[in-house]
């Protein structure tokens, strides 16, 4: 029997998005006539190559960039604007250099005028729950790559989002830490149900984390197709393994090679 799914359904109806010219540079068409329905706790990523838009989209889901031509709506509500209900983790960690981890976690409480002693005890559970028990006190300089990631995750879900907006959250670590991540941030969320768009260049990494995987044309950026992913969850540890993994990925691939220019 299905689990019992809540939260909010994100619409993205006939999106556009164009990039003005600047500095003598051209004009560039972001986005054209997206439509894409993400359904409550379900994990989405949008994957294609580079420039294709995936991150304008994210962003147009967060309320940070504004469209051209048509409307995202959460749960029937017109998005105008970043909202409580949204959080982003980024791929370049975007942590307070001069804060611990502690309060770089409780930053986002901060704002919201959440008490000190309560958002401290919040920041310490998802510190433990990240993995970085014992680094409370450390700054973001001591820490490597990978756990700066994890206090960025752990940033996000503080204030306790229904919607986790994923911009290549692990595109710039090495090989092992991108995978043990990828399977920590499975664990929490089958912990903590959100609804997740995830923004990917890997193939492997849509396949491994998605339920759905949203592949979108080069410039300006469309949805080629829709892949449901159908592998189990909890998703084991030898994946790869499965059958299906591998039909996904040579699929994928002849997608994306069929779209060079």
């Amino acid at each position: 029997m299905g689990r019992q799914r809540g939260g909010p359904v994100i619409e993205l109806r006939n999106c556009s998005k164009r990039y003005p010219s600047q500095l003598g540079q051209a004009a560039v068409d972001a986005l054209e006539g997206v439509d894409l329905t993400i359904r409550p706790e379900e994990f989405v990523c949008l994957l294609g190559p580079s420039g294709c838009g995936k991150t304008t989209l994210l962003k147009a889901i967060a309320g940070l960039v504004s469209l051209d031509e048509g409307e995202v709506y959460i749960d029937g509500d017109l998005v105008t604007g970043p909202g409580p209900d949204r959080a982003m983790v980024f791929q370049d960690f975007a942590l307070l250099p001069w804060a611990d981890v502690v309060t770089n976690v409780a930053f986002g409480l901060e704002l919201r005028g959440v008490p000190k002693a309560t958002r401290e005890k919040k920041a310490f559970e998802l510190v433990q729950a990240v993995g970085l028990a014992g680094f409370d006190h450390h700054f973001p300089r001591q820490l490597s790559g990978g756990m700066q990631q994890r206090v960025g995750l752990a940033r996000a879900l503080a204030v306790d989002p229904q919607i986790l907006l994923m911009d290549e959250p692990f595109g710039a670590l090495d090989a092992l830490t991108r995978r043990l991540l990828q399977e920590d941030l499975l664990t929490l969320l089958d912990r903590r149900r959100k609804t997740v768009v995830f923004v990917t260049h890997s193939m492997d990494e849509a396949v491994r984390l998605g339920d759905r995987v949203v592949l979108m044309t080069p410039r300006p950026g469309q949805v080629r197709d829709i892949v449901e992913v159908g592998l189990p969850r909890p998703r084991p540890p030898d994946l790869e393994k499965h059958p299906r993994f591998a039909e996904l990925l040579e699929y994928l691939w002849q997608q994306l090679r069929e779209m060079r220019p």
